[in-house]
């Protein structure tokens, strides 16, 4: 049992996963940008700016985007060479062996299934208060968690449900949806900068860092840039769930890397305009609102701009619980064939080219978490999970390039191992500027993973040691 802990497991790209292979470069690129500007630019670049960086949120989105491309990079070397639908999962599968696996996979269910269910109750905000702007109130008790005095939080609850037929379809339909929104999410952006550079007034930018780079609180938190980048790291880690897909890219080695790096350059520079724009229309501490974008151009007298944006918000907001749940079945999909979870889960339906069972199975979890649960700072949770798997690529990297000198590589990561020594450097300094509570939360995730573990996967693996 322990021997098989520390097993690697041969690289395979499953050409023959009963997967549909249907996405283009283009489609994935539009899949990361579709996770990743969401939540992060329409909802934490305010809080962050309000309470962490001001004005120098700019910097904070800089520095959280340095380290993200450093990953970036080892993801598509391993997204070329390894393939596979799992991500950091399938990646530290082949490199650190199966114990390590299930532990990365473990953490990206923590990272995508709460993150996902964090989002659904970003969106059921926006959506409630848009149904205001036209006079049109739901019950309170309809629209909260039992803890904050509701029955339910039935449209967080509706639309993942709503995704779950739409991802029961199939991933062509998904990934076409998942375009036309990104469209309509970025044309909203645009007209946003555009008010916005009529209105900039550079006094809103002094004093540009109030809260320094990096300091502790009294009641243990942090502030400055730094604790800032950490907070809006958030709205980076859309780009890994590029690397979910490769069971179902046309051409995985060439266009895996491809949608990464195009994906994550374009949010850069869209997180850098439009927090740099947010921060100079109105002052930095107007912005600790659910909305601030939307809550800007009201203060600018804008207010169908408002309505507008906050409608492109709910748009945004639902391409991201999209790739969120895609991602996220594709990974316990990875785990299932593999053993490690019950493999009644990997069965494709064959008319969709679909995992159902597993995409049933997530939708009704990650509903009830939605409707029942309100999470508050579990963003910051998902955070160090993807930080960690973050961490992992990197070091997986450099373990194969040492382990497996000869191993075709479509892509390869220039100034190796200086990227992804970058990278692991970066991401465990973000990890360091995390709240303690954070940590906490995140090692009990661990804990309970380690558990379940000896008590199930270990026993039901399908690995085969080599004799």
């Amino acid at each position: 049992m322990f021997a098989r802990m520390f097993r690697t497991k041969p690289i395979t790209h499953h050409s023959q996963s009963g997967l549909r292979k249907c996405l283009s470069a283009f489609d994935l690129a539009l899949l990361g940008i579709g996770c990743a500007i969401g939540t992060g630019i329409f909802v934490l670049t305010g809080i962050a700016a309000a309470t962490l960086s001001g004005p120098a949120v700019v910097l904070s989105f800089i520095f959280a985007g340095i380290a993200s491309a450093f990953a970036a990079l080892a993801y598509a070397e391993l997204a070329s060479s390894v393939g596979g639908s799992g991500s950091a999962y399938g990646y530290s599968y082949v490199a650190f062996g199966e114990f390590a696996a299930w532990i990365i996979g473990w953490i990206l269910l923590l990272e995508y299934g709460v993150g996902a269910a964090a989002v659904a109750n970003g969106w059921a905000g926006y959506f409630v208060n848009t149904l205001a702007n036209f006079n049109l109130h739901l019950p309170e008790v309809w629209t909260k968690a039992p803890s904050l005095g509701g029955i339910i939080n039935l449209p967080a609850f509706g639309i993942i449900w709503v995704l779950t037929i739409l991802l029961i379809s199939g991933v062509k339909q998904s990934a076409q949806v998942n375009n036309t929104i990104v469209i309509i999410k970025l044309s909203t952006i645009a007209i946003f900068l555009a008010i916005a550079s009529m209105h900039l007034n550079s006094s809103n930018w002094h004093p540009f860092m109030p809260f320094g780079w990096f300091s502790t609180l009294a009641d243990g938190k942090t502030t400055g840039v730094l604790a800032g980048a950490s907070l809006v790291f958030f709205a980076y880690f859309g780009f890994d769930a590029v690397s979910t897909a490769a069971d179902e890219a046309q051409n995985p080695q060439r266009d895996l890397p491809i949608g990464l790096l195009a994906s994550l350059t374009f949010c850069t520079i869209v997180y850098i305009l439009v927090s740099g724009a947010l921060t100079g229309i109105v002052s930095y501490t107007d912005l600790n609102v659910s909305s601030p974008v939307a809550h800007a151009l009201t203060k600018l007298g804008y207010t169908w701009s408002s309505t507008l944006v906050a409608t492109g918000v709910l748009a945004g907001l639902i391409t991201v619980l999209l790739v969120l749940l895609y991602g996220l079945t594709r990974i316990l999909y990875a785990m299932s064939r593999d053993g490690l979870i019950s493999p009644f889960f990997s069965a494709i339906d064959p008319s969709r080219q679909t995992p159902v069972r597993i995409i049933l199975m997530c939708g009704f979890i990650i509903s009830l978490i939605a409707g029942f649960f309100p999470l508050g700072e579990l963003a910051e949770t998902v955070n160090i999970g993807t930080l960690a798997s973050f961490v992992m690529v990197c070091v997986g990297v450099i373990v194969l390039r040492i382990r497996q000198p000869d191993l075709h590589r479509p892509f390869k990561n220039p100034w190796n191992p200086l990227i992804p020594v970058l990278g692991i450097a970066s991401c465990l300094a973000l990890m360091a500027f995390l709240p303690s509570a954070t940590w906490h939360r995140f090692l009990v995730w661990i804990v309970i993973g380690v558990v379940v573990y000896f008590i199930y996967s270990v026993r039901h693996s399908k690995l085969i040691p080599n004799e």
